[in-house]
């Protein structure tokens, strides 16, 4: 378990942590919430050992393993899944000890590396790899070609297959397409060993997480549950201090009543005086003030008539090459749209077309003559000064309003008058996005552009930019890898994918099935390749074959890993069917239903694991020429 007694640490005189003390237990699942700027990556980086407390200590069983998820994206001419494989350091050592070591060691050193199932080590790698959205021939490229975020996503696929005791990771989503987002759901939800995880995705907080710590005040608490169940904890203790309050305030009330009328009486003056001691005695109570909403504010704009956008065959892309192609599509006021499709398939691409900044190579797009459109893209923040504060950055693209227009806008999105003169440069990447939702609203657009809006909010700041998407009267076209944010926004969905876009039918959760069929039949055919013809067959790369031995290894320690645990499933069942479990503690019960449940998931990852390790093994066997 991790255990932290009497943590203190500030930056710059502000208080992070005031004397925080919690404990995390073996095994837990833990999700690190607190609003933006509380402290919750410093506290990451104090438990990973990266900065040093004022006082206090953390204490871990000796030889644990933690591992905090690189800040840096990793980098050089290694291959994405050789770079993954790195990650594991026990494994490496063993590896370079078997090459090594003598002969009369050599069977001990296959026992460690058996143990650690190091045979199977490249399949799981690349089940990882691939559920983070890099195809086989991707895995075999060098890390170097690609971009920062998808590096990031190579040094959480790292992370992940390293299994530390303790894994810490800081917005692990961020970098992610909203496919990719789910699946990491699913492989944090059946992560088996102590995970602290910082997000402001609510259903990633919900569906992967067994309990939450609370970072509030410099002060940490521990709450078991996911985050519904936080939020719900919270409010009933609120609800509860606040009738405490309303008490104690009536008892004081009643015994200042008693002393001012008879303090002035000699008889009675004991008795005041009395009073007026057990009215200092009285214990200061918590504050149960909620905390002040964050409400964001989207002006209105004038109503016009559908179609806002119209696309009639129309292609587009870049340098002559297309990346859609026969976009037919149409976009209304009232519509709310999210595009949905991996990375790399074209949804940025669509979003600057729609907003103006990428004009079609081919066919119609029709705008309405007053259209006025507001862009949200990704890397927008950079196009912000750096040295200008958000009222210097809105008035230069407003020269004629006025400081209290100005004002107002900006504090529609939470910037209050201090923050508002702050420069860029000082502000949290929070409040730098909202500079920017209040910078694309301030010409009351019709349709609104959002790719990848939330990636800075807190929960709170997520919550608000829903219900002010709710409450806009235009149009929504949405990227997002938040599912929260897609369930709530939007009710149309748009696939990007093999170089068009089209309807998709069914909400969210089809869609999930939908990604699950798509890989399994992705997996069966690359398990049956079609058997080279007898031309092809006299070629030299035609009847070169690999060492398979290795990848035989992977696929039979994959095969083990599910048999052994479908066994203990089997046994975890059969005492869940049994009548005198039931006439024990309560509490055995519990847990006998979570061993099951993480079982099951760990369960659905190794028959992942083995698919990709059998279609490793035939490929290999059937190599397709270069």
């Amino acid at each position: 378990m991790i255990v932290m007694t009497g943590l203190t640490y500030r930056i710059g005189g502000r208080m992070l942590l005031d004397h925080a003390s919690a404990t995390v237990p073996t095994g837990r699942r833990v999700g690190l919430v607190g609003r933006n700027g509380a402290g919750k990556t410093t506290l990451l980086k104090i438990i990973s050992g990266e900065l040093e407390l004022e006082s206090g200590k953390i204490e871990t069983p000796r030889g644990w393993r933690i591992r905090h998820l690189a800040q840096e994206a990793p980098s050089g001419n290694a291959s994405l899944l050789d770079t993954v494989l790195a990650a594991d350091e026990e494994r490496v050592r063993l590896l370079h000890k078997a090459e090594h070591a003598p002969p009369e060691r050599m069977a001990e050193v296959h026992e460690q590396l058996a143990a650690i199932a190091a045979a199977g080590a490249p399949a799981r790698a690349a089940s990882i790899l691939a559920g983070l959205g890099f195809s086989v021939q991707a895995q075999a490229g060098p890390i170097g070609a690609l971009s920062g975020g998808e590096r990031m996503r190579i040094a959480l696929a790292g992370a992940l297959f390293a299994e530390p005791e303790v894994l810490l990771l800081d917005e692990p989503t961020n970098h992610l397409d909203l496919e990719a987002a789910l699946w990491l759901e699913g492989a944090l939800a059946a992560y088996g060993k102590t995970l602290v995880i910082v997000s402001h995705d609510r259903e990633l907080l919900n569906r992967a997480v067994d309990a939450i710590l609370h970072l509030d005040d410099g002060r940490l608490i521990f709450y078991n549950g996911n985050f519904d169940t936080f939020e719900e904890t919270r409010r009933l203790k609120r609800s509860l201090a606040a009738k405490e309050q309303e008490k104690q305030q009536a008892q004081r009330k009643h015994m200042q009543a008693f002393v001012d009328r008879f303090r002035a009486k000699a008889t009675k003056a004991k008795q005041a005086q009395s009073r007026l001691k057990a009215i200092a005695k009285l214990p200061t109570l918590a504050s149960s003030i909620e905390p002040v909403p964050v409400v964001f504010r989207i002006p209105e704009p004038d109503e016009l008539a559908s179609p806002l956008i119209a696309l009639d065959d129309v292609a587009i892309g870049y340098g002559g090459k297309a990346v859609l192609k026969r976009l037919s599509l149409r976009i209304d006021m009232d519509d709310r749209i999210a595009l949905l499709g991996a990375n790399g398939n074209g949804k940025s691409t669509l979003a600057k077309l729609l907003s103006g900044r990428l004009q079609p190579m081919a066919g119609e797009l029709r705008r309405h003559p007053k259209l006025r459109v507001g862009y949200f893209a990704q890397n927008q923040a950079e196009s912000l000064d750096p040295e200008r504060n958000a009222v210097e950055h809105l008035a230069a693209l407003l020269p004629k309003a006025t400081e209290t227009k100005l004002r107002g806008l900006l504090g529609g999105f939470g910037l209050t008058e201090e923050r508002g003169t702050t420069r860029v440069r000082d502000l949290s990447g929070g409040e730098n996005a909202r500079l920017l939702l209040a910078l694309l609203c301030r010409e009351e657009p019709h349709i609104l552009i959002l790719d990848e809006p939330t990636n800075h909010l807190d929960i709170d700041s997520r919550a608000a930019l829903i219900q002010a998407l709710g409450d806009f009267g235009g149009a929504v076209v949405l990227v997002s890898h938040d599912p929260h944010l897609v369930r709530l926004v939007a009710d149309r969905l748009w696939l990007v994918d093999a170089g068009q876009c089209r309807p998709f039918e069914g909400d969210l959760d089809d869609y999930h099935a939908h990604l699950l069929r798509e890989r399994r039949l992705v997996r069966r055919q690359s398990t049956t390749p079609p058997a080279p013809r007898r031309s092809e067959e006299s070629k030299p790369g035609a009847r070169h074959r690999v060492d398979v031995t290795p990848l035989r290894k992977a696929a039979s320690e994959a095969e083990t890993r599910l048999a052994k645990l479908t066994q203990a499933r089997t046994q975890i069942e059969a005492a869940l069917a049994h009548p005198a479990t039931y006439t024990g503690p309560a509490e055995k019960v519990a847990e006998l239903s979570r061993l099951k449940a993480r079982l099951d998931e760990q369960i659905k990852s190794a028959e992942e694991a083995w698919l990709l390790a059998e279609s490793q093994l035939e490929a290999s066997a059937n190599p397709v020429d270069g």
